[in-house]
């Protein structure tokens, strides 16, 4: 698996409309399901043709990449919780607003096993399924808004890794053998101004990786961790190296597959990959997903060959650096594109590794 895909791809304007008209009562379930599957086929085409080695079902059916956990557990108030903003290199700022929980959380279904077990049925590539980790789900607790349904956070915590571990079981169950948890919100934890900030609020913010590790003990399936610094209509929410968690969620997790965000000069060196162990695999994002510059084949066999510095290149594989559209509105880039970009990871992977 060396031309790797972080998850999302852009929604087409009908599915986003369908998507409105559904909320709006004028379109029913049956037939919005029909425009979701639409979507996810021309989704899987779109990577097929461009010859990636890993298929995802480009988070259709969602309207964030953490909505698969907030429309199918019940206990959050969707758009309730505390704004975080996001900007771009320019200064312009987007606030999004976060989900909060407000009662006990109850698994309505299943997360994503329906996402996984359509797209299995379209493609004999691997089939990724993507899952939000315990520490994004763990942003959307107040403790003044959620101290009726959760005292502390910690009983919280518990529900939200029961539940990613009883879908995790699921999708094994199902036949899933690529399972990647997204974890942005890592993110906060390389920022330096970010990090105060959990620190003025009582919380260590070191402490917060070790409570929030949900795949000890599983095995079936190859894990992946996806690690970003925010991904919002072509905008960010944190800057710095991983330098500050390296050691401790590249050495101390069991996760196989490490896919890290490395397109621009917030994102710093290649040097805390030195931590990641012998028996691990690294995916360089390089490819930037935010804008719809093409980057040159040949910076990126430069900057793969920087890597290999820290990470041997049998151990390393080539993605975009997040998803093209981690809530619904998508980044600014096309679909043309998108297909580009697509196309390039795929290209340059095949000539790197060709003898592999």
């Amino acid at each position: 698996m060396r031309s790797d895909v972080v998850g999302s791809l852009l929604r087409p304007d009908y599915l986003k409309e369908a998507r409105r008209r559904l909320a709006a009562g004028e379109l029913g379930a049956a037939g919005f399901k029909q425009v979701e599957d639409r979507a996810v086929n021309e989704a899987i085409d779109l990577q097929l043709q461009a010859g990636m080695d890993v298929v995802s079902d480009g988070e259709m059916r969602r309207y964030a990449f953490y909505g698969h956990f907030v429309d199918a557990v019940e206990g959050f108030d969707k758009y309730g919780g505390w704004a975080i903003p996001f900007r771009d290199e320019q200064g312009s700022e987007l606030v999004l607003q976060r989900p909060v929980v407000v009662s006990p959380l109850k698994r309505r279904r299943h997360l994503c096993a329906e996402e996984f077990i359509y797209l299995r049925a379209k493609t004999n590539r691997p089939a990724k399924a993507t899952l939000i980790n315990a520490q994004q789900a763990a942003a959307y607790y107040d403790p003044e808004r959620s101290k009726s349904a959760y005292a502390t956070i910690e009983p919280y915590l518990a529900d939200v890794v029961s539940i990613l571990r009883a879908e995790v079981e699921e999708l094994i169950r199902l036949g899933c053998s690529y399972i990647q948890l997204d974890a942005p919100q890592y993110a906060g934890l390389l920022d330096p101004a970010i990090r105060e900030g959990y620190r003025r609020r009582g919380n260590d913010p070191d402490e917060l990786l070790a409570r929030c590790i949900v795949i000890a003990g599983l095995g079936g399936a190859t894990f992946a961790l996806h690690i970003c610094r925010g991904n919002n209509q072509s905008r960010f929410y944190a800057s710095g190296d991983y330098g500050p968690i390296a050691a401790k969620v590249f050495r101390e997790t069991r996760f196989d597959r490490f896919l890290v965000e490395y397109d621009d000069a917030r994102s710093g060196g290649f040097e805390p990959l030195r931590h990641v162990p012998d028996d691990r695999v690294v995916v360089l994002g390089l490819v930037t997903t935010k804008g719809p510059a093409l980057e040159a084949k040949s910076d990126l066999k430069r900057r793969i060959g920087e890597a290999e510095k820290y990470v041997p290149l049998e151990r390393l594989a080539l993605s975009p650096q997040c998803g093209f559209a981690s809530t619904e509105a998508g980044n600014r880039v096309t679909a043309a594109d998108q297909a580009a970009k697509l196309r390039l990871v795929a290209e340059t992977a095949a000539e790197v590794w060709a003898s592999y």
